[in-house]
């Protein structure tokens, strides 16, 4: 008889804060019992379903228990081994939901819609901007610390994010931060070497524009915080702003229109792209 693998004792982590929201846990927890269903069905065990997935048997054991939830990758892996005939597949959408906190997972879905998206920042670099080792960087800094299992997916979640950069047709994307965020020595000076490197490059991309808001730039209309707005596909606009844990998605068309108006001054007192990559490049020269 298999031995079940236990549950990691919870964190002191907050509700909000938790690998999916109350609803997203059901789902997980559905989706591992059903993968459990079926390679029993079969008849293998996970260390021999895990090396055919490319996984070790406890992987497989935190899959089946809820605890992680596995890529797009290994859903469609699992369904063909197991021959579920599509009956893994189908949880996919509902997976890629809930391995966002709650309080995200609306603006996670206008990301896979937008035409525009205009960001400020003044604490961390937005995470569509993110490389993987500031990401850890970050997400090692919160407080409550989140478990490890819950970092794993966040990190795999916010990169997966970045095929935006990369998406047909091509959205427009701007982004501007302070100059502090630059500053910010997140994960130490190799991480944030790295991060200034891929700024970088992200910069000089046709539909990327990346400006910085200097210390002594005398006029700044940011100063309510970071915020970002969003225009779908269909044309309708959302603004969206994060703090402590939550956030906030806002429809009404007149504050969105204040949003994005927000957003064009704060743009037009940062310095231009131009500038602001050859601001980076000094910084990283300076490092």
């Amino acid at each position: 008889m298999e031995e079940e693998v236990p549950e990691p004792e919870a964190g002191p982590e907050a509700e909000a804060g938790q690998a999916a929201d109350k609803s997203g846990k059901g789902v997980v927890a559905a989706f591992g019992q059903s993968l459990k269903t079926l390679r029993v069905r079969a008849g293998m065990e996970r260390e021999e379903f895990g090396k055919r997935l490319g996984y070790s048997a406890s992987t497989i054991a935190s899959f089946e228990q809820g605890r992680r939830i596995p890529p797009p990758r290994a859903i469609d892996r699992s369904d063909e081994v197991l021959g579920a005939g599509g009956l893994l597949k189908v949880w996919k959408d509902q997976l890629e939901e809930a391995q966002y906190p709650a309080f995200f997972q609306g603006m996670a879905q206008l990301e896979k819609r937008a035409i525009e998206l205009l960001a400020y920042d003044t604490l961390v670099v937005k995470g569509l901007l993110q490389t993987e080792e500031y990401l850890r960087a970050v997400l090692s800094n919160r407080r409550p610390l989140l478990d490890t299992e819950v970092i794993e997916q966040r990190v795999t979640a916010r990169l997966a994010r970045q095929a935006i950069f990369d998406r047909r047709p091509t959205p427009m994307l701007s982004f501007v931060m302070c100059e502090s965020v630059l500053r910010r020595r997140i994960g130490g000076k190799g991480v944030l070497r790295g991060q200034l490197e891929h700024l970088l490059l992200i910069g000089q991309r046709r539909n990327v524009e990346i400006q910085i808001m200097p210390f002594d730039c005398e006029d700044n209309s940011g100063v309510d915080g970071p915020f970002t707005v969003v225009t779908r596909d269909d044309g309708k606009r959302f603004a969206y702003a994060e703090a402590q844990g939550t956030g906030t998605l806002e429809a009404d068309p007149k504050r969105v229109i204040l949003a994005a108006a927000r957003y064009g001054t704060i743009r037009s007192q940062a310095l231009s792209p131009r500038e602001s990559l050859a601001f980076i490049e000094k910084l990283l020269g300076d490092l």
